[in-house]
């Protein structure tokens, strides 16, 4: 992308001011946008991203911007600009990059630049349709269709040089079933990082007739009651409440700052005995996962709770001079316009040793939450607030009635201090994540899990 020579000029000309590391991140993107609205389409975009962002770090000082013209004159300019910001004699830091060759943890074969538009609607319309036999309450499918195709390359002056090539495949629907004021939704996703072979091995009817049942059981259930009861959230995007409500707390991004409700905490006990959480970016394939971050460096599966012990924070290369911790291979942005922070890949609970179904058993009473819907969260005190989709009442060890309306409330901390049952039966959910770096895709997962005092909220009454 850009030679190994130019990189290396342009990086000691970054240090000349008193810079103590300088990078560059090279990015070159192809995205392309689908929607199939009630099987017609209604969008169809291509968004070619294609720049260089340069940063220069004093201390914990950190001077950044970027450009799309490579030319070694305009990659000068910028870096004489941002040097300027610094202050101070130039260290004696000497060093040459050396190519490194990325892991191969993502294998794409079907490369979305080698499908026609045709080929790629053919994969929505085999949901649209199965969604819209299922039901004739259905009144609205909206079927939304992302692939991207992302080279980058990253050199800076520890000497580290790394190329890579990402591949990111999502398929999203939403069907609205009902009419007048009684509306309800159901919401999924397929994909991963790579290929279409994906959505090849997806049982793409069953994922349309799956959104259809779920949208019409919502249409026909009774108003949620609220109170403080046992709450089962169930696998895949139940993940999404360790994500937001606690996983947060636990990036570099906050804990750096001193604004994380975990702050100082490593070695403690701040979760049930039987939780462990992982964050781990070298599942093969997955929707969250990368051969490097976006600082160059591999990847880790990085073990943040242990057996209820916090063992370890997500931390960039900035952020690790503040805290005094270990990169954990965790940097990512979005594209070359963003500072690269501390960020999640595929994050989830491991396994425990129950089965779903002793959970259901053993619960005499309670709320189960299917699907988890969205939500807002403090990254300070951890306390959240999630809409729960598609929720059933549990009722003498039985799941019994579908309700709506339900919202979950209260704290992490609580939550992972609540946990006493964990099911066998990990699955994950393909998620968007928004923070300081831009927009991510990350994947939530859990097996199912259960919660002693929750405060649910509802609308209903007995």
């Amino acid at each position: 992308m850009i030679s190994k020579e130019t990189c290396q000029k342009i990086l000691e000309l970054c240090l000349a001011t008193g810079g103590d590391f300088a990078e560059m991140f090279i990015e070159d993107t192809v995205t392309n946008t689908l929607e199939l609205t009630m099987g017609k389409i209604t969008k169809a975009n291509t968004h070619h991203l294609h720049g260089v962002a340069i940063r220069i770090l004093k201390g914990f000082q950190e001077v950044n911007g970027y450009t799309n013209d490579f030319s070694y004159q305009s990659l000068e300019k910028l870096a004489l600009k941002l040097r300027s910001s610094i202050e101070g004699e130039k260290l004696n830091i000497r060093f040459t990059l050396q190519e490194e060759k990325a892991p191969a943890i993502t294998k794409p074969h079907r490369l979305p630049s080698s499908l026609t538009n045709k080929d790629k609607i053919d994969y929505m319309s085999q949901v649209y349709e199965a969604a819209k036999a299922k039901s004739n309450e259905v009144s609205q499918i909206i079927c939304n269709l992302t692939d991207e195709e992302q080279r980058i390359q990253v050199a800076n002056t520890l000497g580290k040089m790394t190329k890579d090539f990402r591949t990111h495949i999502r398929l999203g629907a939403t069907v609205v079933a009902g009419s007048g004021t009684n509306m309800q939704n159901s919401f999924n996703t397929v994909g991963g990082n790579q290929g279409y072979e994906v959505l090849d091995k997806a049982n793409l009817k069953e994922f349309g007739e799956e959104l259809t049942d779920a949208a019409v059981r919502m249409v026909h259930a009774d108003e949620m009651v609220g109170g403080k009861m046992t709450v089962v959230v169930h696998n895949a995007f139940g993940g999404v409440l360790l994500h937001e409500a606690c996983v947060h707390a636990l990036e570099a991004t906050t804990v750096a700052k001193g604004s994380s409700v975990f702050c100082g905490k490593l070695g403690q006990k701040i979760a049930s005995d039987i939780v462990t959480a992982i964050d781990d970016g070298t599942r093969e394939n997955q929707w969250g996962s990368l051969n490097v971050d976006d600082e160059g460096n591999p990847t880790q599966k990085n073990i943040l709770i242990e057996n209820g012990i916090l063992k370890s924070y997500l931390v960039d290369y900035r952020n690790s001079r503040v805290m005094n911790h270990p990169v954990t291979g965790s940097a990512r942005r979005q594209s070359y316009k963003h500072s690269p922070t501390s960020r999640m890949t595929n994050t989830f609970f491991a396994p425990g040793k129950d089965s779903f179904e002793d959970i259901i058993a053993k619960t005499e009473y309670g709320l189960f939450a299917k699907k988890m819907g969205g939500g807002s969260v403090n990254p300070s005190t951890g306390e959240f607030n999630f809409a729960v989709n598609e929720g059933y009442l549990i009722e003498n060890g039985k799941i019994t009635k579908p309700v709506r309306g339900a919202t979950l409330v209260g704290s992490g901390a609580e939550v992972l201090m609540n946990i006493d049952m964990i099911a066998d039966n990990l699955a994950f959910g393909h998620g968007l994540c928004g923070s300081l770096s831009g927009v991510i895709p990350t994947d939530v997962g859990q097996p199912t899990i259960r919660v002693q005092n929750v405060t649910v909220g509802g609308r209903g009454s007995k």
